[in-house]
């Protein structure tokens, strides 16, 4: 499509560094296009505050906030629960966003008469395949920009050089030019010092960590919570119940407070290079670490087993943007079966960083006392003698056979 041809386009606007500056970018090199700024609200919370100002006074011509919050944690983020998936140690948040937001974008742009959706996400990361995936899902013949892979702008630096320019305000600085990425699962931060995995990432510097405060800052005495589920969903935060949105919201509260939740981590792009980040989770580390807890007693060893291989099947579809999919279709249904019986209370010791067990209990679980004790039991000991020689005879006729024996 010729540019000259574009007369409307709908932008992901977060308000962050990035849409920041692509607005008038567009403006200028796109012959003064229409543009609808979208803002998917996925909990970032504060962020959205005055954004619409910013938008219109940069050159939109109106902002759509969607709340999105709900569909992302209720059918991206409760699945992901139930299967454990994790992406390296990664607890998947910037991935579990885009989806929704991309399909949001496709819906609006359709609505709207849009002849294009544009995004700020760069040419080397993973969420230019994210957006762009959802969007030819649910707007398969909308054509897309990614100033990142056109414009002349080669740095962060060099954004900020752009918006200074055209008058257009921001919120950072050059020395706190971190590029972070906020919603309700997780808070994340990149470049500066952190682009050299040499550098100890400084936890107590002011104004990093933003969901909660560092284990060295956490309190002296541990914090006790308990999370019921029911079928694999958490359901109440210590005795009270609450939709899985706000449960989210209430664990990021006693995780962050307790320096629960954050990893440093190098994780392995989509495009093929090697990424370091310091990540904030603390309400989901708690969740996924309850969950697991709650599968020990309720899951059998078989279908424990084998969700734990397809979860990391799970994780990579997310991870790399296929969510909207026959697969993940087909693993969501696992998820959701596997789970039919992960029901019960969990409750766990949160102390500077650390997630310590404390008890679960469950209707549905297998663990047998009678069985397992070391004191009396119904358990017929005698049996393990035969069921061992029949397990152990492909090894012992091996043996024989070494040994010309047979």
């Amino acid at each position: 499509m010729n540019k000259d041809n574009i007369k409307k386009i709908v932008l992901a606007y977060s308000g962050g560094l990035d849409t920041s500056i692509i607005i008038p970018w567009l403006k200028e090199n796109y012959n003064d296009p229409e543009i609808i700024a979208v803002a998917g609200n996925v909990g970032q919370a504060d962020e959205l505050e005055g954004l619409e100002e910013k938008a219109i006074a940069t050159g939109a011509s109106k902002l759509i906030v969607a709340d999105l919050v709900d569909e992302m944690v209720d059918d991206i983020i409760i699945p992901s629960l139930k299967m454990n998936a994790k992406y390296e140690t990664y607890l998947l948040g910037t991935a579990f966003a885009r989806p929704v937001i991309g399909k949001k974008l496709a819906e609006i742009a359709v609505a709207e008469g849009a002849d294009a959706i544009c995004h700020g996400a760069t040419g080397k990361g993973n969420d230019q395949v994210r957006f762009e995936l959802a969007i030819k899902r649910f707007a398969p013949d909308m054509k897309i920009i990614a100033p990142w892979r056109e414009w002349d702008i080669k740095s962060r630096d060099e954004e900020i050089d752009y918006a200074e320019a055209h008058n257009v305000p921001l919120k950072i600085s050059r020395e706190t030019n971190y590029s972070k990425d906020k919603n309700l699962w997780h808070l994340s931060h990149e470049g500066l010092d952190l682009e050299d995995p040499a550098n100890e990432p400084d936890l107590d510097k002011p104004g990093f960590l933003e969901m909660g405060v560092s284990p060295y800052a956490a309190p002296d005495e541990p914090t006790y919570v308990t999370i019921d589920f029911e079928a694999g969903a958490p359901v109440a935060v210590n005795g009270e119940k609450m939709k899985a949105s706000k449960i989210i919201a209430k664990l990021n509260e006693l995780g962050g407070a307790n320096g629960i939740g954050i990893i440093d981590i190098v994780e392995n792009r989509l495009v093929g290079m090697k990424d370091r980040g310091v990540y904030e989770t603390p309400g989901g580390t708690i969740l996924y670490f309850a969950h697991q807890q709650l599968e020990m007693i309720t899951v059998d060893k078989d279908t424990l087993h084998l969700k734990q291989k397809l979860a990391v099947d799970y994780a990579d579809l997310i991870y790399n943007g296929k969510w909207y999919s026959p697969l993940q279709e087909a693993l969501t249904a696992f998820a959701n079966e596997s789970n039919k019986y992960v029901t019960g209370s969990v409750k766990l010791k949160l102390y500077k960083g650390n997630i310590i067990p404390a008890g679960m209990t469950s209707p549905y679980s297998l663990y047998s006392e009678n069985l397992v004790t070391f004191g009396e039991s119904d358990y017929d000991q005698g049996q393990a003698a035969g069921f061992i020689n029949l397990w152990g005879l492909s090894t012992k006729v091996q043996a024989l056979r070494e040994q010309g024996k047979l």
